[in-house]
């Protein structure tokens, strides 16, 4: 059996194909690449039952993920973090089945090291020597580690305000780390001319293909986890939203090769109410967003003021008759207090964003009593430690 079932590379708006043997970033026409399989070929030679006797990471499932050689492999463990019950929180929001999709398990401590472990492995096949990227700061920590373990030199830009955690494991694992006193979107522009200036492989977010590859994989293991069934709801903290769309890619694929029904889960996107550009784009109907100025959140997370794939969060959205809700911050930290509080769980803001979205959305009848209902705690708590008990004002 083939190791990987990868094809080509395709772009969402103008089709034009690309080869996955070679180092690309956005389209001609500048969207961003997706990765095609040739699942019709693996339908005949993969059922869910041969899934049963492997590892318990996301390269269980290689041959939906775009490493051809098993030997460019470069992992920590990532993937197949727990589905956990929430049933005081979920009684607490009259929701009788809320699940959790706990991310801060991961390498790394956040579903980001998905992302980074698909993609430098990919960097790796490819032959990349170093390379680039902005970040709000779990996407820099993760690629900087995953990199180090690859040999690979990474050159990481990153807002000064971004949880310390995170700069942290950036200097500690050797990185050229920047911080800069702006928006994630300044660091993409000092990124940009960092890759012309020194020819270095762009990793930011979507310019690259193979970090959304990394990110579906919690799509494909929530239908494993849940028998491969899905839920009613799932809703998941946007920023770049490359983890919605990395959901919704897998679960197309999942239904390509029957090992789902046809119904989808409705997609929730949820962010702050001091940065909301894709919400504010769905209530309008729009296909893309605006640049929202000003943006400032404690879920730092999703503090992004125009995502490169808004257009592939939007078609998310829409296509499975899902949402976009904002939360604002006060909110989102009272709903931290109360998952920890009920269930012991410290998740981020931004997973906290998520629940306290579930229980406007339960109240307002949009959820109904039994839903199925999961939602994505992103990160640990305990990275944003300095944040959370400044807000919250704990003292030592």
């Amino acid at each position: 059996m083939d190791f990987s079932y990868v094809s080509h590379l395709s772009c969402p708006k103008c089709h034009q194909t690309y080869h996955s043997d070679q180092p690309h970033h956005l389209c001609t026409c500048g969207s961003p690449l997706l990765v095609d399989y040739h699942l019709d070929d693996l339908r005949n030679v993969l059922q869910p039952k041969d899934l049963s006797e492997r590892e318990n990471s996301l390269w269980r499932y290689h041959e939906l993920l775009p490493v051809k050689k098993k030997e460019n492999i470069v992992t920590l463990g990532e993937g197949m973090t727990p589905l956990l019950p929430m049933p005081k929180l979920g009684q607490d929001m009259s929701i009788s089945c809320l699940l959790m999709k706990d991310e801060g398990l991961n390498p790394t401590g956040s579903f980001k090291a998905r992302g980074a472990a698909v993609g430098i492995s990919k960097a790796k096949e490819l032959g990349i020597q170093e390379i680039a990227m902005p970040t709000n700061g779990n996407a820099g920590a993760a690629w900087s580690l995953y990199a180090a373990r690859a040999g690979i030199k990474a050159t990481i830009v990153m807002p000064k305000d971004a949880p310390t955690i995170t700069q942290t494991e950036c200097a500690v694992s050797g990185a050229h780390l920047s911080l800069i006193d702006g928006l994630i979107s300044d660091a993409g522009k000092i990124v940009g001319e960092e890759i012309k200036k020194h020819d270095l492989y762009d990793a930011s977010t979507l310019k690259e293909p193979y970090r959304i590859e990394g990110k579906k994989m919690m799509g494909i293991e929530i239908a494993e986890q849940m028998g491969w069934k899905v839920p009613d709801v799932i809703l998941y903290p946007t920023g770049g939203g490359v983890g919605l769309i990395g959901i919704y890619k897998a679960l197309k694929e999942l239904q390509s090769l029957g090992w789902i029904d046809d119904k989808l889960p409705r997609l929730v996107a949820v962010q702050a109410t001091g940065c909301a550009p894709i919400v504010e784009a769905w209530k309008k109907g729009k296909s893309e967003s605006c640049f929202w100025s000003d943006a400032s959140t404690v879920a730092f997370g999703i503090n992004v003021p125009k995502a490169l794939g808004d257009f592939l969060v939007l078609e998310a959205i829409y296509q499975t008759d899902g949402c976009a809700i904002a939360i604002d911050d006060e909110t989102l930290l009272s709903e931290l207090q109360k998952i920890a509080q009920l269930e012991g769980a410290f998740v981020c803001p931004e997973g906290a964003a998520s629940f306290a979205a579930a229980r406007l959305l339960r109240e307002n009848g949009w959820i109904k009593e039994n839903d199925v209902v999961v939602v994505l705690n992103t990160g640990a708590g305990i990275k944003y430690f300095d944040t959370v008990r400044n807000v919250l004002f704990i003292t030592k």
